[in-house]
This record gives C-alpha cells, structure tokens and sequence, in this order.
C-alpha cells in the first residue's frame, strides 16, 4: 500500500473528475424522472444490460425494459421531485459503487395521493467509452406514506399494490 498523499497528482484530478461525473449522472437521472420521466432520455442512462430494480416500486433488467418501465411511470406518477443527497462513492477503475438518500413528495395518478417516499439508492456504475452508467439501481424504500398521514402513522402505505 502506498503512502498517503503518494498518488500522483494526475490520478487525484481523474478521482476528483469521475466522482463529479458519477453526481452529475445520477443528477440528470433525477432531473429527467421529475420531468415525466422521458424514457429514452432515461434508458440512456443506464448500460444494455443494466437492472433498475424498485423492490415494491417494479423491477426492469435491459436497458429496454427500463425504457418500458420508465415509459409507465408518467402514467402511474403525476408529480415526483427526487431529492438527493449524502452520496457515498467508491471508485475502483471502470466500476463504482453509491449510496445515496432520497427524499421525495409524489404524487400517483390514481386518486389523485399524495405521498412522501424516504430511500436510499444502491448504485453501481460502469464506465463505457469514457462515460459513467448506471449498471445497477436498487431502491431500499424505508417509507411510502401518504401525504396527510405521514411517515409516522404509515410506514408503506398500502396504495403501493393499487398503483399496479
């Protein structure tokens, strides 16, 4: 293992460029999703063989499933702002991994039911041709709770099954 402070000055600046590369990636990833989710601008994102993987929000694998299933969301979601924050990421050469928090009011077509969800996004990306994608999206829902309820009443709330 090298001395801290050993690496040289080149590599410190390619960290420093693929850790921004990676934020602004998962910064346009949010931006679209609150722009009604435009599909092909979202599966851009992500590698050919890349899985979203929602846990009770749906599951995609391929890059044209989450094309697909991005395709859905305007017609299940109304309003989302994805709120970000706290990135944790880990660099090894061409992959990376990240962990983030997410805080978001939503809002679901049906009924018109607004809701808050609190995640955290486990991410794993690759590098292609120079550019970071999403390889991998796990989101851990910690609470879907409606709007007027709250989070402290409601930890999942049951909407979650009628939204299918």
């Amino acid at each position: 293992m090298s001395e801290p402070g050993a690496e040289t000055l080149e590599a410190r600046i390619r960290r420093l460029e693929d850790l921004e590369s990676i934020r602004q990636l998962k910064y346009r990833y949010c931006n679209l999703c609150d722009e009604d989710y435009p599909p092909d601008a979202l599966a851009a994102l992500f590698t050919d063989d890349a899985v979203w993987d929602g846990g009770v929000l749906g599951r995609a694998e391929g890059r044209a499933a989450i094309r697909r299933f991005f395709a859905a969301c305007s017609k299940t979601v109304s309003f989302a702002v994805h709120h970000v924050i706290n990135p944790l990421i880990e660099i090894d050469r061409d992959t990376a991994t990240g962990l983030w928090l997410l805080w978001q009011p939503i809002v679901f077509t049906r009924g018109e039911r607004a809701a808050w969800l609190a995640a955290r996004y486990h991410d794993r990306y690759q590098r292609i041709d120079g550019d970071w994608r999403f390889a991998h999206v796990r989101v851990e829902t910690r609470a879907l709770s409606p709007y007027e309820d709250g989070f402290a009443k409601v930890r999942i709330g049951a909407f979650i099954s009628e939204r299918r």
